[in-house]
């Protein structure tokens, strides 16, 4: 009974987001038997002269051993992930889908520059990023301690790494990239003289995005999803 509720409750997560907690979490589980981290690096030598593709993908993969830090990435990665597209993105897969591929090809493009051998943490703060710019209006709650607005979540969690002595380039990164996709996205389209820069490739769409719509579903709330307590959101005036 318990695995029946465990395996729909698994199923009702979105696919994207599903599919890339799933992949992080396989693996996190692969290096603690059958890989090391050494195989699933960025290093840009061993990708463009050793043909070595896959460590493109596997460094927005693997956040660490077990412990603290993996499981706080997995909660705010699962959480923000799903927000979004439960949220903003709800029918729009493909969209979703382009971001994420827009994000990892500037991370990858930065990360050339930037000693960063991993760059999944990054990109849960760019998630939680533009969740936090769409959401400008949610009043937040960090452990209890904190309270502030959605927008100000990135910068918190900068500080959080800080504490915990770990390098806030990986939360700039985020921030950085996460902007740039706001600002094309969000931002410029509605100035002025402004046009859409970002076009989701129509074969996105067609592999993604499916035509029906169910005019009954119900979504989890944007603010809420997975029931959390760490970066807790509420409304103003709810």
């Amino acid at each position: 009974m318990a695995y029946q509720s465990l395996r729909l409750e698994y199923l009702q997560i979105p696919p994207v987001s599903r599919a890339y907690t799933t992949a992080c979490v396989l693996t996190t589980a692969a290096v603690l038997e059958l890989i090391t981290p050494f195989q699933l690096y960025f290093n840009p030598e061993l990708i463009f002269k050793h043909f070595q593709i896959w460590r493109l993908i596997t460094n927005f993969l693997f956040f660490g051993p077990v412990g603290f830090n993996f499981l706080f990435n997995m909660i705010f990665l699962y959480r923000y992930c799903r927000m979004l597209e439960e949220g903003s993105f709800r029918g729009r897969t493909a969209d979703f889908v382009f971001m994420f591929l827009f994000g990892g090809f500037l991370m990858t493009l930065f990360g050339l520059f930037v000693s960063l051998v991993f760059l999944g943490q990054a990109f849960t703060i760019m998630l939680v990023y533009v969740w936090s710019r769409r959401n400008p209006y949610v009043r937040m709650n960090f452990f209890g301690l904190l309270n502030f607005q959605a927008p100000f979540l990135p910068w918190v969690l900068m500080g959080f790494s800080l504490l915990l002595g770990n390098s806030i380039i990986v939360d700039l990164l985020g921030i950085a990239v996460g902007h740039i996709y706001f600002f094309l996205e969000d931002v410029f389209p509605n100035q002025p003289g402004g046009i859409r820069i970002l076009k989701t490739p129509s074969i996105l769409r067609t592999i993604f995005d499916t035509p029906d719509d169910d005019p009954n579903y119900n979504p989890l709330p944007e603010e809420r999803p997975g029931g959390f307590a760490w970066g807790e959101g509420q409304r103003l005036g709810g």
